[in-house]
């Protein structure tokens, strides 16, 4: 039985669900990471005997699972995508956003398919939109190719914030402190390819990169959706 399947005992003698510890739960998380998330934080936080909640939940992943599921609400289109291309691209830039909300977020994104009602609700109405552009196999290698772009993107972008807290170094004054090394390198002449991307590739933010990067993403895809038989003119681009 799930944790969702699974009654919840009754509330008193402190008021107490399942609503509680997961808010309480993220809370921590957001200031902490998911190393600052255990049942007795938890409970401390909800001014609760840690016993009371093995009443709710039975394991810690089960907690990260009600966390997940419950980012997975912020994630959830307010409408009905218009297109396949919207639904994908909303997916992508949703969940980006509600990992710069929730760091943690990127620690569990690219796991085992997430089955809280929220998660469920992202999924179908992610592959509602490929419904009838081709067949399901086709449809799914779709949505798994862009999550696990955008699954890697997250994370490097969600790392490189924290190596910015951890050192106290932004992006530039990393770069400006590494410059004399790597100048050096580059003057060897032995990267002579990473030496053009040094000093004549543009240096982009990090929404820039992860929109264009998607939008490539999506080209390849819309070359892959082929009209099923006796739908010809099925437009996807």
């Amino acid at each position: 039985m799930t944790v969702w399947d699974r009654p919840e005992p009754p509330t008193r003698p402190v008021p107490l669900d399942r609503e509680r510890i997961v808010a309480a739960a993220v809370a921590l998380a957001d200031e902490g990471g998911l190393e600052a998330v255990s049942l007795r934080k938890v409970a401390g936080r909800l001014n609760a005997g840690p016993m009371r909640l093995y009443g709710y939940i039975a394991t810690k992943e089960e907690l990260f699972d009600l966390m997940l599921d419950e980012v997975y609400a912020e994630i959830l289109p307010e409408e009905r995508p218009g297109d396949w291309r919207e639904a994908l691209g909303a997916l992508a830039h949703r969940t980006r956003q509600a990992a710069l909300r929730h760091e943690w977020l990127a620690d569990l994104l690219g796991g085992r398919p997430a089955l809280g009602p929220n998660g469920l609700a992202v999924a179908e109405s992610t592959l509602s939109a490929l419904d009838g552009l081709a067949d399901i196999d086709t449809a799914m290698r779709a949505v798994e190719t862009v999550s696990a772009y955008f699954t890697g993107a997250i994370r490097r972008e969600i790392a490189n914030l924290r190596a910015e807290r951890a050192t106290g170094l932004s992006k530039h004054d990393w770069q400006r402190a590494s410059g004399p090394r790597l100048t050096n390198m580059l003057a060897t002449g032995s990267f002579p390819a990473l030496s053009k991307a040094v000093y004549d590739g543009t240096d982009l933010d990090a929404e820039t990169t992860f929109t264009t990067g998607l939008d490539w993403v999506l080209d390849a895809v819309a070359a892959r959706l082929t009209p099923p038989p006796g739908r010809p003119d099925l437009h996807i681009s």
